[in-house]
């Protein structure tokens, strides 16, 4: 054999004996208060093969070691620079007998853990002799939207998608992420600024956005289950991570808080679907709607075993769970009366936080004849921390409500969210109804809307054609603004005497790319001559106009600068002192000589 040759086997051999390989990860674990880094870091174990694990509190560090082997050899605990629950986890590891325990402080997980994700993929396999594939597919959200989130954990685990979060703040760095990858596919999921589109363009994204969190939420179980069909789902609502929700093993299925939306309702009688997997017990209510209305068994996923030792019996503690962003919202009734005058029932809701939200409504009411219903056909919008009054005149029999006696009651019962397909929360109160008599002869005409791009407002004109004074809260319904469908309102009512006019500013930015998909706009004024119960409706429909702004403050100088140039020139000069008097005086202001 070659003199060469035999150096080189033997050099190779030596490699072999005195560099040791670094092992695949036998665990990771994540260290950091933002729910973005803890997604981050378990969809990275997910896609390199190695189980995890998330700390939820500081006294959580070390209640965690208990279930965790000692035989593990190589933990990666990854640490947030700026959030961790505890400083210097490692050494609690190592003092622990923990080896081959590595810890790195990162600032930003999500694309961080995205750069390194390929080379810890092949340390994997030539480690574990596995054939994982590399991640060359890449979802994009909005981390504004956690629980788009969790909709997309499942499938992105299965079939090896890597989830970006950007934004317009960091879209250039996520864009140069890609450009130095290799990228095979992208979506983009849910709502994203218009700057993330933009910039996403090249890479020919395809978009998922069909409509609300829930409609969006099944078009991905759909993709899952094109994947890996399966009779069972996950049951949540997205406001919390938990290790089964990103494991890929089952999609998640949202059933909302307390009302189960009609669109899942639809989805799972429509589908193979027969058992649901519950996480938490605070669903239990929605859960029992979909086994009782849909026939699927549904089990309830709500602790594990103690793991610190605590006394013969086995206990039970909480699941391990990080909470998400989420969006409280409340809804409740400020009055219910009986209007003798008009016939009406006229119900004021009041929206209690800095949300909008949309409502609908069935009301049962007991009077001296029985039993009468009234509702709402379609949900109704209500601006952030406003009051809404909603009319009701006519039975759903079709009948006039006509109310009789004096002892009336009735039962609101709400179902609300931040969307119309989104009515996932739910009212449920009895209220007895007092009888009143106010004649409402408030009278209003709808007259024009412009849109002005420098101020970023809609600007709607209403004239008050009655004889009394008007209270008018006017609202633009389902504006196309991003692609997205958002209907938006004035901030609160505004007076307008009889005869008068009001130009009411409603704020809401849109782009020049938007103007096309507005051509027409519906205008809904609610008004009426008590501020707080608005009982009148008036619609109307306008096509799209904007203006500049900017013309009205070019004119507005210029008229400004003629009238200084006026001024200065009208001015009299004093032949005697060469002075410039105001062109009234009659004699000099300085020599008081005769002009």
């Amino acid at each position: 054999m070659n003199h060469h040759v035999k150096q080189t086997i033997l050099l190779a051999i030596l490699l072999v004996l005195f560099i040791p390989f670094a092992s695949a990860r036998d665990h990771v674990i994540i260290n950091s208060r933002d729910w973005r880094d803890v997604y981050s870091g378990m969809l990275y174990s997910n896609l390199i093969g190695s189980p995890s694990n998330f700390l939820v509190s500081s006294k959580h560090s070390t209640i965690l070691l208990y279930s965790l082997p000692k035989s593990k050899k190589d933990i990666q605990i990854l640490t947030s620079r700026r959030n961790s629950f505890v400083v210097g986890y490692k050494a609690i590891l190592d003092q622990e007998g923990y080896e081959g325990v590595e810890e790195d402080v990162i600032e930003d997980f999500n694309l961080e853990l995205a750069r390194r994700l390929n080379d810890e993929i092949t340390r994997t396999n030539q480690q574990e002799g596995r054939q994982l594939p590399p991640v060359t597919k890449f979802i994009i959200i909005d981390d504004s939207y956690g629980y788009n989130a969790v909709s997309v954990g499942p499938f992105a685990s299965l079939g090896r998608y890597y989830v970006l979060f950007a934004d317009e703040g960091n879209i250039d760095d996520v864009v140069d992420f890609l450009q130095g990858t290799t990228v095979d596919e992208i979506i983009i999921f849910g709502q994203v600024d218009r700057a993330v589109k933009s910039a996403l363009a090249p890479f020919n994204p395809e978009i998922i956005n069909v409509g609300n969190r829930f409609e969006n939420n099944i078009e991905i179980v759909k993709r899952y289950l094109q994947i890996k069909p399966t009779r069972q789902v996950i049951l949540t609502n997205g406001e919390f991570l938990e290790q089964s929700l990103l494991s890929g093993a089952d999609p998640v299925l949202f059933i909302g808080r307390e009302n189960v939306v009609d669109e899942v309702k639809e989805f799972i009688s429509q589908s193979d679907i027969d058992i649901g997997i519950l996480i938490g017990n605070e669903l239990v209510g929605a859960a029992t709607a979909v086994r009782r209305q849909l026939g699927i068994s549904v089990f309830v996923k709500f602790a594990q075993s103690a793991r610190v030792p605590g006394g013969a019996v086995s206990q039970v503690e909480d699941l391990d769970r990080f909470p998400m962003p989420r969006y409280d919202l409340s809804l409740s009734i400020a009055s219910i009366v009986y209007n003798e005058a008009t016939g009406a029932l006229e119900v004021t809701y009041q929206n209690n936080v800095d949300l909008a939200a949309y409502f609908r409504s069935t009301i049962t009411i007991t009077d001296a004849e029985g039993v009468k219903v009234v509702g709402d056909e379609e949900p109704i919008f209500i601006e952030a921390n406003a009051l809404k009054t909603v009319v009701y005149t006519v039975q759903t029999s079709g009948e006039p409500l006509n109310l009789q006696g004096d002892d009336i009651s009735g039962r609101v019962f709400t179902i609300y969210g931040e969307s119309p397909g989104s009515l996932e929360r739910q009212l449920d109160q009895t209220f007895k109804i007092e009888r009143v008599r106010v004649d409402d002869s408030a009278e209003i005409e709808i007259l024009d809307l412009v849109y002005d791009i420098r101020k970023k407002q809609f600007i709607v004109t209403i004239e008050n054609t009655g004889s009394v004074d008007a209270y008018v809260n006017p609202e633009l319904v389902d504006l196309r603004v991003n692609g997205e469908r958002v209907t938006v309102g004035a901030d609160e009512p505004f007076l307008i005497k009889p005869g008068k006019k009001a130009h009411i500013p409603i704020s809401i930015e849109l782009s020049e790319e938007d103007f096309p998909d507005n051509e027409e706009i519906t205008v809904r004024a609610y008004y009426g001559e008590r501020k707080l119960a608005l009982v009148k409706v008036k619609t109307k429909v306008f096509a799209f106009k904007s203006r500049s702004g900017y013309l009205l403050l070019w004119v507005s100088i210029a008229l400004i600068v003629l009238v200084l140039l006026i001024a200065f020139f009208s001015r009299k000069r004093c032949k005697n002192c060469g002075y410039f008097n105001s062109r009234r005086r009659k004699t000099c202001k300085r020599c008081h000589h005769r002009l």
